[in-house]
Parts: structure tokens; C-alpha cells; sequence
């Protein structure tokens, strides 16, 4: 169960129409996604491959930026989802995404 909603949480908060400068930020710096406790390190690789590191193990998945969103499948979740982002978020930022599992807060790397 724990994997499933780690899962959920890594579409939530690796999948989300935003502007220009939050994508770029995301996908340029990496984010830190915290949910139930745990901290989530993502780093996303410019050939459109991330890896998320949950509960000691590797996670590896895919993304894309379509328009004015970013959209992400994994090793666990290989059905590509999309989730909504705020806008005009950089580099140090935190903000929260409430998704099918509750709610995953974001913070973006510096």
C-alpha cells in the first residue's frame, strides 16, 4: 500500500500543467516531495528520464513537457499522468498538490 501511494505521490508531483519558469525549474533543478513523513529526492535527466529515491529503493520513470504541462509514467505507475502545478514557482519554492492520495508538498532545489 505504501508503494502505491509513494506512486501516486511521484505523478502527482512529477505531472502538472504550470508556466514556463515552474517547469523549467522543476525539471532544471529537481525537487524534493514530502508526503506522510517521508522526503522524496527526484532528479530529472535531460534525455526526459527522472529517478526518485523512496524507502531505499530506485525509482526510474519517464517525463515530457507537453504545451504547458509536464507529464510523467514510472517503474510503478507506467500509465502516464498529468496533475495541475501552481505558476510562476522557482528554484527554493515550496508549494502543496492535493491529489487522489491527499496532498504531496513540493519544494523545488536551489
Amino acid at each position: 500500500m505504501r508503494k502505491l501511494l509513494i506512486s501516486a505521490a511521484l505523478a502527482a508531483g512529477l505531472a502538472a500543467p504550470a508556466m514556463a519558469d515552474t517547469l523549467e525549474a522543476v525539471t532544471s533543478k529537481g525537487v524534493v516531495l514530502s508526503m506522510m513523513g517521508m522526503e522524496i529526492p527526484v532528479t530529472y535527466n535531460a534525455d526526459g528520464t527522472y529517478t526518485a529515491d523512496a524507502m531505499g529503493q530506485t525509482i526510474n520513470g519517464k517525463w515530457r513537457i507537453e504545451g504547458a504541462s509536464l507529464c510523467s509514467s514510472n517503474d510503478m505507475q507506467p500509465e502516464e499522468t498529468c496533475t495541475e502545478y501552481p505558476e510562476g514557482k522557482g528554484p527554493g519554492d515550496e508549494f502543496t498538490i492535493s491529489g487522489d492520495q491527499g496532498e504531496v508538498t513540493i519544494k523545488i532545489n536551489e
